[in-house]
């Protein structure tokens, strides 16, 4: 049984360590709001994460999630700045995002296209129509009710780290019990034969990017309204983030494997590093080396126990007596 979660359990241990460390030279990180702030940063990010966890489960890929948030959080902006009431505003980002997933799983199950072409495509096309549209303006002059839901802003932080876990225990265990999360497994593990038992794999392709798109949406809500003015550029990068935390999470890239208890914690030890580095008085600039390093080990750790160093010679044409 632990040996089927390894993965999990390393990434949780390593998050633990990291507050530990964290706790024993730098006390400080857990006074005042820095501790609750690296979870709020990573509430929309999680959301974002479970969709790509759907996505990667199907063996695919989508790259244009950063885009996606881009777009649905200035459409968020936009909407709220026309009078719009935010639980409108809400349903509308939503269903964008989940129109824009929808146009990447009818190019990739329709037409049978590669996802990361089709993703790559959308991911420039998206980017740069919003560069033309927004010239890099923000959406500034938002009404009240717009930053923080309209609650206080401690209310409004938790209520942002609550939906984010209420969308985590959904996924969580309808990926588990229902006939839906079963049949994304089955598909990612393998087409034919999922296609042999009944299911529609090109149905539930289309049917995890348009989740991944509704997640999408729904993330960039919860990013838009922690601040009083629309970055158009908020998304950018985020897709390497979000396939970063599910791949260190341990969701197979090859699809069929994993679980949503990974990317959780992969989410919270990547969006940990950055200000625990400010705190133990190192270069900010390491962060992303070391995101790259604990990625790599987290693929390499999937190498080597499958095939070991042996397999690893020979591919490479190393003989060893």
């Amino acid at each position: 049984m632990l040996s089927r979660f390894r993965r999990e359990l390393f990434v949780a241990l390593a998050y633990i360590l990291l507050l530990l460390v964290l706790f024993w030279t730098s006390s400080s990180f857990f006074h005042g709001n820095q501790f609750l702030s690296t979870l709020i940063a990573a509430a929309p990010v999680l959301v974002a994460a479970i969709g790509m966890t759907l996505v990667i489960l199907a063996r695919h890929i989508d790259i244009s999630i950063g885009s996606q948030l881009s777009v649905c959080g200035i459409a968020a902006g936009l909407l709220a700045k026309s009078g719009l009431p935010m639980p409108l505003v809400a349903a509308i980002v939503v269903l964008l995002g989940g129109l824009l997933g929808s146009l990447n799983g009818a190019l990739i199950a329709g037409l049978g296209l590669p996802s990361i072409v089709v993703t790559l495509a959308t991911m420039v096309i998206l980017r740069e129509g919003l560069r033309w549209g927004r010239e890099g303006e923000f959406v500034r002059d938002l009404p009240p009710d717009f930053q923080w839901f309209g609650f206080k802003q401690v209310v409004g932080q938790w209520v942002i780290v609550g939906l984010a876990i209420a969308v985590f225990a959904a996924f969580t265990w309808g990926l588990k019990n229902l006939a839906a999360g079963r049949a994304v497994y089955a598909t990612g593990s393998s087409t034919e034969a999922a296609f042999l038992a009944g299911l529609q794999p090109r149905r539930v392709t289309f049917s995890v990017f348009v989740v991944a798109g509704v997640l999408a949406g729904l993330a960039a809500l919860l990013q838009s309204v922690r601040f009083a003015a629309v970055d158009p550029t908020a998304g950018t990068g985020k897709e390497l983030a979000v396939i970063a935390a599910v791949v260190v999470g341990g969701v197979a890239i090859s699809g069929g494997r994993g679980t949503l208890i990974g990317p959780l914690f992969g989410v919270l030890l990547l969006g940990t590093i950055g200000p625990a580095l400010v705190f133990l008085g190192a270069e900010a600039h390491w962060e992303k080396a070391i995101q790259g390093l604990i990625i790599l080990l987290a693929v390499a750790g999937d190498a080597f126990p499958r095939k070991g160093f042996g397999s690893l010679f020979r591919k490479a044409g190393v003989h060893h007596g």
